[in-house]
């Protein structure tokens, strides 16, 4: 089925997707009906935390892992705690907040295609195209932050997980300034504690020798888990067609297609489309954090 560009894939399951959950997830009918039960069971028994217990809103939760419900009410504790801690940043988000962000810098950008695996592939330009005096630190966590609040939405990227590119060509001084440690703990636990989709790979390119600074801000914070999965490739292409078919890539990173002449500014509609979600998502956490 095909999708319009810049709208999220809200298509059912197809029989291929499926057996992939089979494979990967252990999801079947039966250990879906028992897992959701179960999860369910555990957050009414968690009366500190709130959130919606019906199937669908559930499944973002058990996905990510792999249908094992302790290990899906932990995800949803640590995502209850990760909004504590950041309040300020988080509390009533909303796309509106950071339309400019959006429309008016290229820095976010999310591929039209799939790549050949079927994953969404979000680009980051973190380089020359980004000016932390304009768009800071902050609001670019909080562009993340709501991108991956209408990614949770797709079932298809609930199931084969999602794979981002992390552009520094034109990296200098003051986007590593910006760059910084709290910044990349933020980032990062975030990532790897508090975002229920499913992180494939991570590929960082053109990044000159000034990267090594990133690099020592990123470092103590990242767990073997995500470590195994980021690849460097430089300047070098081939190195990443080796992981990313060519012909799903556009021509800014060698590829067959053709070079990608979209933005922020074309996503951002489809971001709002999903405003109700975002606001009901705003409450979730723990119960006393409710406003």
């Amino acid at each position: 089925m095909a999708v319009a560009p810049f709208t999220l894939n809200l298509s059912p399951l197809s029989e291929s997707l499926l057996d992939l959950a089979r494979t990967e997830l252990r999801e079947t009918p039966e250990l879906r009906e028992k897992s959701i039960r179960e999860l369910r069971q555990l957050l009414h028994e968690a009366t500190d935390l709130h959130y919606r217990d019906d199937d669908d809103f559930l499944l973002i939760f058990l996905r990510p892992c792999h249908f094992y419900p302790e290990s899906a009410i932990k995800m949803m504790r640590r995502i209850a705690e990760f909004k504590k801690n950041h309040n300020t940043l988080l509390k009533h988000v909303m796309p509106e907040d950071e339309r400019s962000a959006f429309v008016d810098h290229n820095i976010v950008n999310v591929l039209t295609n799939l790549d050949h695996k079927g994953r969404r592939v979000l680009i980051v330009n973190c380089g020359g195209p980004w000016d932390p005096k304009i768009v800071n630190s902050d609001q670019l966590f909080r562009i993340f932050y709501l991108v991956h609040l209408a990614a949770q939405l797709e079932l298809t990227t609930q199931i084969r997980g999602v794979v981002v590119i992390m552009d520094f060509d034109g990296l200098s001084m003051k986007q590593i300034k910006a760059l910084s440690p709290a910044f990349s703990k933020r980032l990062l636990t975030f990532i790897q504690e508090a975002m229920p989709l499913r992180l494939k790979e991570v590929h960082i390119i053109k990044q000159p020798y000034l990267f090594k600074m990133v690099w020592a801000f990123f470092k103590p914070f990242i767990q073997e888990k995500l470590g195994k999965r980021m690849h460097f490739h430089g300047s070098d292409m081939k190195s990443l067609h080796k992981f990313m078919d060519p012909d799903h890539l556009p021509a800014n990173y060698g590829g067959n297609l053709p070079a990608i002449d979209y933005s922020g500014k074309n996503w951002f509609p489809c971001i709002v489309e999903h405003v109700d979600h975002i606001a009901k998502w705003n409450n979730y956490g723990f119960a006393n954090a409710i406003p």
